[in-house]
């Protein structure tokens, strides 16, 4: 991109507070506006590489003009807190996974499900599109929550990891599996035993037998966590993409920000729709597909009877119970806002490449 004429500003943060002064532009160099961007989850997550990109260019491309603190892993809000405090001005920028705001996000929540759509890269422009079209997602981030969605990702794909091979819904009928968010409802409605449990703890559950698998890591995480270690078979159910979620901006410090400088954060946006969030993750799937290769995992698939059975089993009545139990308690129209979802998924399903681990480990094999 080439460079600009930015208007210099100065930030002072104060009590929380965002304070942004315009400064003649000779002392641009001097001067520029410092955000705080808060995470709950490490600087190695998959999104976190995500985000380190966006923030990195974008103070590439302001030449200064916006600087950025990095506060990894809950080192400045814990997980579940980062909705307020971006609300409050505590920090500016933030990773919100709706997983965590059950209560906060019913709107949203309108955007978790499995065996919908097929593409992780895909889904983020459903997300995209649906925030631009139903004003109630846009109010319950901007007006309730002062929060400016920049743009939004996922994490990746979802597969079973299990102790011991499940080549069918037979074979997961009965087993104890931990569930996180919506794949709670894909592991019940599939037979299996959904078992509440943080996250630290699923390694030595699964060493010692307590759980037979888990549901609900996305793949890269689960391969960090070194789960194929204890639980070496990873099985692609056909569920496809896993746990939108967004990086937001304060509404107010957004506000008042100079034009140009959103200007860039759009255009990096873009860039993310466009094929930068395909890129980043392609590259660290393949290195985390190998590393469990090289470790002794085992990669499958459900055929196709199975993923259709599956299918039919948690669709459509996960939506529908947001729809019924969410939405309405919401005072939203949940069929409307569905049936937008369902416009953008036929608009872009088609167009999205992001492979799964299991192609990854075809194409390597």
């Amino acid at each position: 991109m080439k460079r600009r004429d930015f208007l210099k500003i100065s930030a002072v943060s104060i009590g929380g507070t965002l304070t942004l002064t315009t400064m003649p532009s000779t002392l641009f160099a001097q001067t520029s506006t410092r955000l705080k961007y808060d995470s709950y989850v490490t600087e190695h997550a998959s999104p976190s590489v995500l985000d380190r990109w966006f923030l990195e260019e974008l103070e590439k491309r302001t030449n200064g003009a916006v600087e950025i603190d990095y506060y990894w892993a809950q080192s400045l809000n814990k997980a579940g807190a980062h909705l307020d405090a971006i609300k409050h001005g505590i920090s500016e920028i933030s990773l919100i996974s709706p997983g965590y705001y059950q209560s906060d996000l019913p709107v949203t929540r309108g955007l978790e499900w499995y065996y919908k759509m097929d593409r992780a890269d895909a889904l983020l422009k459903v997300c995209r599109d649906v925030y631009q079209r139903y004003e109630p997602l846009r109010e319950e981030w901007e007006t309730r929550h002062k929060s400016k969605v920049l743009y939004w990702t996922n994490w990746y794909y979802c597969p079973l990891i299990t102790r011991d091979p499940i080549h069918s819904i037979e074979d997961l009928k009965g087993k104890r599996i931990r569930g996180y968010g919506v794949g709670t409802d894909v592991v019940e409605s599939l037979g299996g035993r959904a078992i509440p449990m943080a996250a630290p703890e699923v390694y030595s559950a699964l060493e010692r037998g307590v759980l037979d698998g888990a549901y609900g890591f996305d793949f890269i995480t689960a391969i960090s966590y070194a789960l194929h270690e204890a639980a070496p078979y990873i099985t692609e159910i056909g569920a496809g993409p896993h746990g939108p979620s967004a990086t937001v901006i304060g509404i107010d410090v957004w506000n008042q920000l100079p034009d140009d400088v959103k200007q860039v954060m759009q255009e990096l946006a873009d860039e993310i729709y466009q094929g930068k969030y395909r890129e980043i993750y392609s590259g660290i799937a393949e290195d985390r597909v190998r590393k469990a290769m090289a470790e002794g995992a085992q990669f499958s698939k459900w055929d196709d009877e199975q993923i259709d059975r599956a299918r039919h089993l948690v669709q459509p009545e996960q939506v529908n119970n947001w729809v019924n139990n969410v939405a309405s308690g919401a005072g939203i129209d949940g069929e409307e806002m569905q049936g937008i979802i369902n416009e953008a998924i036929e608009r872009h399903d088609g167009t999205g490449e992001l492979k799964t681990p299991y192609e990854i480990y075809q194409d390597i094999s």
